[in-house]
């Protein structure tokens, strides 16, 4: 598998629907914690590295980014349709969505296939997302996600950041 490359000036770290409420509901709660660790700690390192982190939330909740942090209320299970989230994304130069979150198969998938269809390069985080089964988080991790971006892990995308 090559190396993953990513220039932090060019890479969003797109976080779907990791909030109260979601997280509990839709996702077993040994992996909901597992995504919730590996998330923050790519968030951390990307901002640290000087890149952008998209926090994307359901209507309903109430869950703040951090100061700089860009906050995408979706209405949808993608993020793109409907909301400022593109504009944001390119007047910051972004070129790069790494994904993770919640849930693999709705909001995660979505958001990346439109994403890829708009010509963002997409890197899948496969730790740190999570579905309503895992053989439906699997499915998406094998069969769909390689056909529109790399799959890599949050130790992989860690390395890539210098962290």
């Amino acid at each position: 598998m090559p190396a993953l490359d990513l220039d932090p000036k060019v890479t969003a770290l797109v976080v779907i629907d990791l909030q109260r409420g979601i997280v509990s509901r839709d996702v077993a709660p040994h992996s909901a914690r597992d995504v919730v660790a590996r998330s923050a700690r790519l968030a951390e390192a990307l901002r640290r590295a000087g890149g952008r982190i998209v926090l994307v939330r359901v209507a309903y909740a109430a869950d703040e980014g951090r100061d700089g942090d860009l906050v995408i209320t979706k209405h949808q299970w993608g993020a793109f349709y409907g909301t400022e989230l593109e504009l944001q994304l390119r007047r910051r130069g972004v070129t790069t969505l790494v994904m993770c979150g919640i849930s693999t198969n709705f909001g995660v998938e979505s958001t990346a296939r439109d994403g890829w269809e708009r010509g963002f390069r997409v890197v899948f985080v496969e730790d740190a997302m999570a579905g309503m089964s895992g053989e439906a988080h699997a499915f998406a991790v094998s069969t769909i996600f390689p056909r529109i971006g790399r799959v890599r892990s949050a130790a992989d995308v860690l390395a890539a950041l210098g962290g």
